[in-house]
């Protein structure tokens, strides 16, 4: 699996230069001649950015680096308690060769970038989550086929890296998943947030899958779409206003 180089980091009083790796979350036109664009990235978390709409082709900040999952290299000016940082070059850290062209990989891509942007709006530098989301995209660019249950793979695992992944271990048979507390229970909870026998088993019987092996698993449409409102209502309970995402729709009726 291709990976990242190390960050570089340039220290000068209030200024910050960083050489860093990045992933686009999102990014709008704001006014005529720029974008403001949020990445996650590998040296400082989640940043956002202000950046000149490119005026020329031979431009070095070219419009298409922004689209969203882009894996960029970039170089930038972080200054404290500055909302809008600068950009001062971005170049392709790596090319997806897939993505692009396959509109199932594509509606894959816009619910993770969606569900990033708001899942990581306040993550702070966790290189060991950079290095998985980047992982994951690249696995999903290189995979020809078998990749249905991505989204739900990587949806489950991510929970590991923002400090809520359920404890698998302790599951008996016949028992219900607290989504408030992340935990199988043998006793029904005081509150509605509880998912039945069934689903919970169900739940425990998906935890064991990774990209490499998520194929085996076959799931109609219904039950696909089930478990991801079922992981989307557990990431609403660890993580405050989160909402629904619009690219949902779409990825419901592909998969």
């Amino acid at each position: 699996m291709f990976r990242v180089p190390m960050f570089h980091i340039f220290r000068n009083f209030a200024l910050m230069l960083v050489k860093t790796e990045a992933i686009v979350l999102h990014s709008f036109k704001y006014g005529e001649t720029r974008l403001i664009v949020d990445m996650f990235t590998r040296a400082a978390g989640r940043v956002s950015f202000i950046v000149p709409v490119p005026k020329t082709p031979k431009s070095h900040l070219k419009k298409q680096y922004f689209q969203p999952m882009t894996l960029l290299s970039v170089e930038c000016d972080l200054r404290p308690r500055t909302q809008l940082q600068k950009l001062k070059d971005a170049r392709l850290l790596l090319a997806y060769a897939t993505i692009p062209f396959a509109p199932e990989k594509l509606a894959i891509t816009l619910f993770t970038a969606e569900f990033l942007y708001h899942a990581l709006r306040s993550e702070q530098q966790n290189e060991p989550l950079f290095a998985y989301v980047c992982d994951s995209m690249q696995w999903l660019d290189m995979a020809r086929g078998g990749y249905a249950n991505f989204h739900l793979t990587f949806l489950m695992h991510l929970s590991r890296f923002l400090g809520f992944y359920p404890n698998v271990d302790d599951y008996a048979d016949g028992q219900v998943f607290d989504l408030r507390a992340g935990a199988f229970s043998a006793t029904v909870p005081m509150h509605r947030d509880f998912l039945q026998p069934d689903e919970s088993r169900l739940v425990h019987v998906l935890m064991r899958m990774d990209f490499p092996t998520m194929h085996l698993f076959r799931l109609s449409r219904s039950d696909r779409n089930r478990v991801t409102a079922v992981l989307l209502a557990y990431y609403r309970h660890h993580i405050p206003q989160f909402p629904e995402l619009k690219s949902l729709a779409v990825l419901q009726e592909l998969w």
